[in-house]
């Protein structure tokens, strides 16, 4: 006697279930031990269920359980990954300002750095793709942002590629930090990894949104 005669012969039948997912899995799960139950009761002494039957039944259910949980799982996560790309799709064209190299194209570049209180000076370094200084100018007092105009720390102009920019924070001759300086970037793609959110920008440099401390509209 298998759980569906159970059923009749004890008037219990399953009902619709009206939700989905773990709640209907657990709600189903009590009527099938129910059921099992009655079906133990009810059955043929002379001729009792297989214990292997039981056991078949058992893994079936279990079986279904873990699949539709499975499917449960895989649909948040279709889900939370969709929403995510629609969040990330109003970054794309516009221009974001975040501690990354810039790229000299013959117009100065704009920086921002944080000053630190108690530096008497600020030294902008300037580095080219292989990391090697190409300037070396001390910035005026008090101020949080400037621009480099292309030259080399003799005054001559630098060929157009990608630039590094850090501010070297001293008190007297000693050192006390050195901060990249923050540049306004193209974003031109951005993307879900790991499960978060990363912004390409034009020329390569990757940036998570929460390091951007500023936004325009891209040109």
């Amino acid at each position: 006697m298998d759980i569906a005669a159970t059923a009749a012969q004890t008037g219990t039948q399953p009902q619709p279930s009206k939700t989905s997912g773990a709640g209907a899995i657990s709600s189903d799960f009590e009527t099938f031990l129910k059921m099992l139950t009655a079906q133990m009761r009810n059955q043929d002494p002379m001729n009792p269920v297989d214990s292997t039957d039981y056991a078949v039944q058992l893994a079936t259910f279990s079986s279904v359980e873990q699949q539709v949980l499975t499917n449960d799982l895989l649909s948040g996560l279709s889900a939370q990954i969709a929403s995510g790309i629609s969040d990330l799709a109003g970054w794309i064209g516009m221009q974001v300002r975040a501690p990354v190299s810039g790229r000299f194209d013959g117009a100065p570049v704009e920086l921002t750095y944080a000053p630190q209180p108690d530096a008497g000076r600020h030294v902008l370094v300037v580095r080219d793709a292989q990391g090697d200084v190409v300037s070396r100018s001390t910035l005026p007092p008090g101020e949080s942002t400037t621009s480099w105009a292309g030259v080399d720390s003799h005054g001559r102009p630098v060929e157009p590629g990608r630039y590094r920019f850090e501010v070297e924070s001293y008190t007297g001759d000693t050192l006390l930090g050195t901060q990249q300086a923050q540049v306004y970037a193209r974003v031109t793609e951005a993307r879900i990894e790991d499960g978060e959110p990363v912004l390409i920008l034009e020329g390569g440099a990757r940036v998570a949104p929460g390091t951007v401390t500023a936004l325009r509209a891209g040109d």
